[in-house]
């Protein structure tokens, strides 16, 4: 395989070092030493040399063994594709050959092999793509756009799903959407209702619940159904207020019999009342111990979501930290999960924690609502600048309100905010009644 040389030849007779970037092609794709060397040369000359390349002679008298080969005429394009597809071959067989046997060999579970293999064949996948085409051209892609403009219009690429609450735009597909709140504030609560909203609009919802079990998700879910389909009722300061089944009698197993007649009818029905679908990965599941994005990913394709929830962020397993700064291999996941939103036109909710701060009450003793800042998001602040929008929650469920808040917003609306009812021992999460004078004092919920 001489294309290498003859890449590194074609660049020093056309005088164009830029060459080498524009078309991705790194020293790793050298497949020599002596084209390792050439390589190296010529970038280091061109550095010092505003940008020029040195002579065919320069770089034979610097690098032995490196070959003349005048007047190439092939397509950048062209050579470029052969030196990426050698490359792709030789990190493929270094990493079969190398790595993998020895996992293998040392008897590390198969499935963690394979998702292994996987994260390798993406990253070979993305350093040996040429890169030969950059962006969409305003003039010579029209018909991408317009492409693009009509699978819009049939709904087939780009989807928005609308909030459960007023305040909130549209979800659109292809974002990441910050959710964030202090410990214990109503954070995945908040989410899960905007979850199941979605399901109502016929989404396919996927969830990654990393620190409850399957019950308790499944508890709040058909608590907040039956509240939505009105089967029980509620009485709040003289307003009747649709409910759902009491989520402590359901965690125990523990439904009054006329209630367990009906809530098993409730179950029966479900193909009819939810038009979407939810499936749940819990902290529980036997099978859920790979949470790293590849996995996240197949199981976005598998279950085909529209719509996905990751409670918390900061229990996924983190990407390598490449950069060796600190917080860099969270900041790393936090920008390949953007990616993922964008490849796969799902909307995804990442939820974190807010930094704890001090509490204020009022005279009646109750804590005072506050939502959090934007400076403060815990765990990462890469995730705040790749989020779409900015969700801060703060709740009470002894006063049965909260307050949800946009901190930033891509579309504006950044500062806003709105107290909503919550109740959600019996699946009443929403906005606050027009015209109702709602208590702050629930305790018997």
């Amino acid at each position: 395989m001489e294309y290498a040389t003859m890449l590194l030849n074609k660049v020093i007779e056309q005088n164009d070092v830029s060459a080498l970037a524009r078309f991705n092609i790194t020293e790793a794709d050298m497949p020599t030493e002596a084209e390792k060397q050439a390589y190296r040369f010529i970038v280091d000359y061109a550095e010092r040399n505003h940008g020029d390349a040195p002579s065919y002679a320069t770089v034979v008298a610097e690098v032995p063994g490196f070959m003349d080969i005048p007047q190439v005429t092939d397509r950048y394009e062209y050579l470029a594709e052969r030196i990426k597809d050698n490359s792709a071959k030789l990190e493929l067989m270094r990493f079969i050959t190398g790595k993998f046997t020895d996992d293998f060999n040392d008897g590390k579970e198969g499935k963690k092999l394979l998702t292994d293999l996987q994260s390798e064949l993406d990253r070979i996948i993305i350093n040996t793509n040429t890169g030969s085409k950059l962006g969409t051209d305003v003039k010579a892609d029209g018909d991408k756009f317009l492409s693009e403009y009509d699978r819009r219009k049939e709904g087939e690429s780009f989807r928005t799903w609308k909030s459960k609450f007023r305040m909130i735009p549209d979800y659109v597909s292809s974002n990441v959407y910050v959710v964030y709140g202090k410990s214990g504030r109503g954070k995945s609560v908040f989410t899960l209702e905007e979850a199941i909203e979605c399901a109502m609009q016929g989404a396919n919802v996927l969830i990654w619940a990393m620190e409850m079990g399957w019950y308790e998700v499944l508890v709040r879910i058909y608590v907040s159904l039956s509240a939505r389909r009105g089967l029980l009722s509620t009485e709040i300061e003289g307003v009747n207020m649709d409910a759902g089944f009491n989520s402590s009698d359901l965690r125990a197993g523990k439904l009054p019999a006329e209630f367990d007649v009906a809530f098993r009818a409730f179950i029966d029905q479900l193909n009819e009342f939810l038009p979407g679908n939810i499936t749940v990965r819990a902290v529980d599941d036997d099978d859920f111990y790979s949470r790293n994005l590849t996995a996240l990913r197949a199981d976005i394709e598998r279950t085909k979501a529209d719509v996905v929830v990751i409670d918390p962020f900061y229990y996924l397993d983190y990407e390598r930290n490449t950069s060796k700064t600190a917080g860099g291999d969270a900041a790393a996941t936090s920008m390949k999960l953007r990616r993922i939103a964008g490849q796969t036109h799902t909307v995804i909710f990442a939820i974190t924690q807010a930094e704890e701060t001090n509490e204020e009450k009022d005279d009646d003793g109750n804590r005072e609502l506050a939502l959090p800042e934007r400076r403060d998001v815990k765990k990462t602040k890469q995730l705040l600048e790749d989020a779409y929008l900015l969700i801060g929650v703060d709740t009470d469920y002894k006063q049965g309100r909260g307050l949800i808040g946009l901190n930033k917003g891509r579309d504006g609306g950044e500062g806003e905010q709105a107290e909503i009812l919550y109740i959600p021992s019996v699946g009443i999460v929403q906005d606050m009644p027009a015209g109702a004078e709602i208590s702050t004092q629930f305790a018997e919920f």
